[in-house]
């Protein structure tokens, strides 16, 4: 087979071919098979491909290699050259990743899900209330209350009510008041001193529990405002009875109806706690408060109803 001659009239300054060996006489010199036309020819067997880059720096001065296009067609400019002088980023564009420092969001601030339907503030709705204004909020206005206090611990203010509420307990309960009363001071004084600690430690644990089932239902409040402010609502709500209980006894027909009637309003308060410090909906952060709400009627009402 005869092979093709490179002409010298019109590409002069080309680099020069270097001379083909002449093959012995008799032997003919393998050609590698033409590829149709318009298609790329194959690279002969038992050879790697050899991809030839361009030396030209690709627009933009950054110096990466372009795609090699066999067509000679003109390349065009990279996509992280920009567009209509905004500068985009070249990831922004399909098959493209994007590169960034730890800590860093690209992509603005992601909402977080939470388990009821509004989303929870990222810190603080206000500033901690004092104890006189966080008494007053709860019995005026306890859905605000509670959502303002929901980052803030009460300890102070629940140990001190939920421990003066014992005391007066005693007084509430017809044979704890009668034993406290013909008891001589020095046996009265360790029982009112004792049903106030067993109070406070009673508020502890059931404010616990409320909040553990409220986690277990979806909730993320912080337990120490959750524990702190239920100890609260149970001093708050029972006040009322408890006042009335140490005057005319616990077996009268008004201290009577007053219990179911602020137990029903411990009820609605507890679900308005939970449901505001731990974002879940009224039927959870009722479901939450059960517990306790049934452990104050057989404790503490039932004893007197």
């Amino acid at each position: 087979m005869a092979g093709f001659r490179i002409g010298r009239g019109r590409d002069n300054n080309r680099t020069p071919q270097q001379p083909s060996r002449q093959q012995p006489y008799g032997q003919q010199q393998q050609q590698p098979p033409q590829a149709p036309y318009g298609q790329q020819p194959y690279p002969p067997a038992g050879s790697p491909p050899q991809q030839q880059w361009p030396q030209q720096a690709a627009a933009g001065g950054h110096g990466e290699p372009e795609y090699f296009d066999p067509y000679g067609q003109q390349q065009q400019p990279p996509p992280y050259a920009g567009q209509g002088g905004q500068g985009g980023s070249y990831a922004d564009n399909p098959g493209y990743t994007q590169a960034f420092a730890i800590g860093e969001d690209p992509y603005g601030q992601a909402a977080t899900y939470h388990a009821g339907a509004g989303a929870a503030p990222a810190g603080p709705t206000g500033p901690r209330l004092p104890w006189k204004e966080l008494l007053r909020g709860i019995v005026m206005r306890p859905g605000p209350t509670f959502f303002q206090m929901r980052d803030y611990a009460v300890w102070g203010p629940a140990l001190t009510v939920t421990f003066l509420y014992g005391l007066l307990a005693v007084f509430g309960l017809d044979d704890a008041r009668d034993d406290a009363i013909n008891a001589t001071l020095a046996n009265a004084v360790p029982i009112v001193l004792s049903t106030g600690v067993a109070f406070v430690i009673c508020g502890l644990l059931l404010g616990a529990v409320t909040h553990t089932l409220a986690r277990q239902l979806g909730g993320d409040g912080a337990w120490q405002p959750t524990v702190g402010l239920s100890m609260l609502v149970m001093s708050i709500t029972d006040a009322p009875r408890l006042l009335f209980a140490v005057f005319l006894g616990g077996d009268n027909m008004v201290v009577q109806v007053l219990g179911w009637l602020t137990w029903l309003a411990a009820g609605a308060l507890f679900t308005s706690l939970v449901s505001k410090s731990h974002d879940l909906p009224w039927p959870k952060a009722l479901g939450a408060s059960a517990i306790q709400l049934i452990a104050l009627l057989s404790i503490i009402k039932l004893g007197t109803i």
